[in-house]
């Protein structure tokens, strides 16, 4: 249990970060260069993606986890899939809601971040039996 606990606590800590950078490129990218919301989000969720997968790889799993290139593929494919939520789900919610776009990309981010560390403690990063 103290060690799920501790995974937990470092999960919360990388992807805080992963989706502080994540917002923070998408923002910044929207009110500074002007780029549109989607591309925004896309270049904010490839930079977040070495954030993310740096820290669970060394931190979070790192008691747990496959060898670098199988944990990376894995993670990678858990990624894409959140990401094709994220991208789907923040397009749909600009057009269909009054929310800031802001506050929109917050929301998706935390809602998609449980079934992320599902997948990467019980697939992505787990020693094969």
């Amino acid at each position: 249990m103290k060690a799920l606990l501790r995974q937990l606590a470092w999960f919360v800590a990388v992807g805080c970060t992963a989706a502080a950078t994540h917002w923070t490129t998408a923002v910044a990218g929207i009110a500074c260069l002007g780029l549109l919301p989607a591309v925004a989000n896309l270049i904010g969720w490839s930079i977040a993606l070495v954030v993310s997968f740096s820290g669970h790889y060394f931190l979070t799993f790192r008691r747990q986890t496959k060898t670098l290139l199988p944990a990376l593929g894995r993670f990678f494919a858990i990624a894409t899939g959140g990401f094709a939520i994220n991208e789907l789900a923040f397009v749909y919610l600009l057009k269909a809601t009054d929310i800031p776009y802001y506050w929109l990309l917050a929301i998706i981010l935390v809602a998609i971040a449980a079934l992320t560390f599902v997948l990467s403690r019980y697939w992505a990063f787990q020693h094969s039996s």
